[in-house]
C-alpha cells in the first residue's frame, strides 16, 4: 500500500489529494525558478569577471585567481609564475591612428596571448594597456622562457590596418611565486620587472 508523507493513500480525502497535487506542482515550479535563477546568477558572475573591451578577465577577477593559484601553489608545492605585459607606445598609436585602432591593438594582444597559452592559464587585462598571465607548473626559468616567447609572438604577429601591417611592441616582467608571499607583492614584483625591461629596451633603441 502506497502512502503520502506517512498517510496511507486510501485514507486521503479528495480535497487532501487535490491540495497535495497543487502543493507538488508549486514545488516543481519553484524548483524550476530556482534553477533559472542559479543560471542567471552564474551568467552575471561570469559577465562581471569579463573585461569590457577584450576577451579576457578584468583586473578584479585576475587578482582573485592569482590569490587562489598562489594559495594552491603554497599548499601543494607546485611552482607558478605571474607575467606582466605592457604595450609599448600606446599613446603614439592612439595619437597617430585614433583610439579605435588603439582598441584593436589591445584586442590583438589579448588574442595572441590566448592563442599561445593553455586553457589552464589565466589571462587578464590589468588596466589600460597592461595585461597579466598566470602560469601554473612554471618555475622562474620556465616562466621567463614563456614570457619572452609570448612577447616575441606579439611582436612577430603585426596587426593589419587598412592594408598596412602595424607591429606592436611589448614589454614583459616575470615573477615566480614564493611561499607566504602576498598577491599584491607578487604582482608588484612582476610589474617592476616589466618596467625594467621597458627601460632597457628604450635605451637600446
Amino acid at each position: 500500500m502506497t502512502s503520502v508523507m506517512g498517510v496511507p493513500e486510501p485514507e486521503l480525502t479528495p480535497k487532501v489529494r487535490a491540495a497535495l497535487g497543487q502543493l507538488m506542482n508549486e514545488v516543481h515550479r519553484l524548483r524550476e525558478e530556482l534553477e533559472q535563477a542559479k543560471k542567471r546568477i552564474g551568467f552575471l558572475e561570469e559577465l562581471s569577471d569579463q573585461d569590457p573591451l577584450v576577451p579576457v578577465v578584468n583586473r578584479r577577477a585576475f587578482v582573485r585567481e592569482l590569490s587562489r593559484f598562489m594559495a594552491y601553489s603554497e599548499r601543494y608545492g607546485v611552482p607558478g609564475s605571474v607575467l606582466y605585459f605592457d604595450v609599448n607606445g600606446m599613446k603614439q598609436i592612439n595619437d597617430s591612428y585614433g583610439h579605435s585602432v588603439g582598441d584593436a591593438v589591445l584586442k590583438h594582444v589579448a588574442e595572441v596571448l590566448l592563442r599561445n597559452l593553455r586553457s589552464s592559464d589565466v589571462v587578464g587585462r590589468l588596466g589600460g594597456d597592461e595585461f597579466g598571465v598566470i602560469l601554473m607548473q612554471a618555475n622562474a626559468e620556465a616562466g621567463e622562457a614563456k614570457g619572452h616567447e609570448l612577447a616575441s609572438s606579439i611582436v612577430d604577429t603585426p596587426l593589419e590596418h587598412k592594408g598596412d601591417l602595424l607591429q606592436v611592441g611589448i614589454s614583459v616582467g616575470v615573477h615566480a611565486f614564493s611561499s607566504g608571499e602576498h598577491v599584491d607583492d607578487a604582482l608588484h614584483a612582476a610589474d617592476q620587472k616589466m618596467y625594467a625591461h621597458k627601460l632597457a629596451s628604450a635605451t637600446t633603441r
